[in-house]
């Protein structure tokens, strides 16, 4: 008989009037059972005593001890299978997910309005800072609004120069300049907001110069709403959660420290194998494969920038230095000085004199 049914038929006898002793021996069960089931106010519920053990049981110790060296940040599920699958695991994602949560009770997201922008229209820009002090790192991030592809390069400084470079890399990756590129209130883009009226920026004079140099034009987010450029914020908090957090909780397990070198290394095949192969949240599609389309609609790349970062235009080669003027020393001393006579006319001359001075 099961639990449900034991539970109902002793509260019916009950109610008949029969002894504890008298609805145990109509039931079968030991009269503490009885009074048991009396004092419940609704159905019991079946629980296992013994936890039938699965295929993830043997990766719980190392999932914990993951999540622990990644503190406070946390990994998400999907990195860990694909860790714990190189160890041996042959469950499913499920599975794991159901664990997780077991560990960190999912909080609740709120609805964002998105807004959809034409192939080759927008690329969002933005700095991430990991690590301050003597050895800085920061990731400057790029991600295509149509097909939400997106470059990723690590560097140790947000200089102008840096943020210049990391544009024209990106292009390349990319395959060709967008027609806008939207940016927050970086300094190294706007000096002064609305200085010349409203809408009409001060920019910076060099970064402003490579912008015409290479095409587009440059927009930027409202003032305190970074979710204007909500694409690559959302980005960001994904190379957070599933990059950098688990490749820097992994070297700091073995007593290193993530530098730009290895993080380039590392978030270049990220990128090619993981990132933009994976079904985006919102197209449900691969941006790499959205990106095979958008790149027809992209302008196409400038030359190699050159210019002087102070707001100088680019120059394909440096000027030649100018060629030396010929010496015309020895022409002008001939125009006006007598010419030279040989030298025996000064001795007839002097002879000449003395002759003159014996007469």
């Amino acid at each position: 008989m099961k639990p449900n049914e034991v539970y109902v038929e002793i509260q019916l006898l009950s109610k008949h009037g029969l002894s504890l002793r008298q609805i145990a021996a109509e039931v079968g069960c030991a009269v503490n059972t009885v009074r048991r089931h009396l004092a419940l106010k609704a159905v019991p519920k079946y629980e296992r005593k013994v936890r039938r053990p699965t295929k993830l049981a043997a990766h719980e110790a190392y999932l914990c001890e993951r999540q622990t060296a990644a503190q406070p940040n946390w990994i998400p599920a999907s990195v860990l299978h694909r860790e714990i699958v190189e160890r041996g695991y042959q469950g499913g994602l499920s599975q794991l997910r159901a664990f997780m949560r077991s560990l960190r009770p999912t909080l609740p997201v709120e609805p964002e309005v998105r807004f959809e922008t034409a192939m080759g229209e927008q690329l969002q820009v933005d700095w991430v800072e990991f690590r301050k002090g003597a050895v800085p790192l920061h990731a400057f991030c790029a991600t295509m609004g149509y097909s939400r592809a997106s470059y990723v390069e690590f560097v140790s400084d947000m200089k102008v120069a840096t943020l210049i470079g990391c544009h024209e890399r990106a292009f390349v990756a990319f395959g060709g300049v967008p027609r806008k590129v939207l940016f927050d209130n970086m300094k190294t883009v706007v000096i002064e907001r609305d200085l010349y009226g409203d809408g009409l920026h001060r920019f910076h004079a060099g970064f402003l110069d490579y912008a015409k140099h290479s095409g587009f034009i440059i927009k930027l987010c409202q003032p305190y709403r970074a979710q204007t450029k909500g694409k690559v914020e959302r980005f960001n908090g994904y190379l957070r959660r599933s990059f950098y957090v688990p490749l820097a909780s992994r070297l700091a397990q073995s007593g290193l420290q993530l530098d730009v070198v290895t993080a380039n290394a590392e978030v270049t095949r990220w990128l090619r194998e993981v990132a933009n192969e994976r079904a985006h949240g919102t197209t449900q599609e691969k941006p790499a494969l959205r990106m095979a389309t958008e790149v027809l609609h992209l302008q196409a790349l400038a030359l190699p920038w050159r210019g002087d970062i102070a707001g100088a235009r680019p120059r394909e080669k440096m000027p030649e230095a100018p060629a030396p003027r010929p010496a015309i020393v020895v022409e002008r001393i001939a125009e006006i000085a007598p010419a030279q006579h040989p030298l025996a006319v000064y001795e007839q001359l002097l002879l000449n004199v003395k002759q003159g001075v014996a007469a």
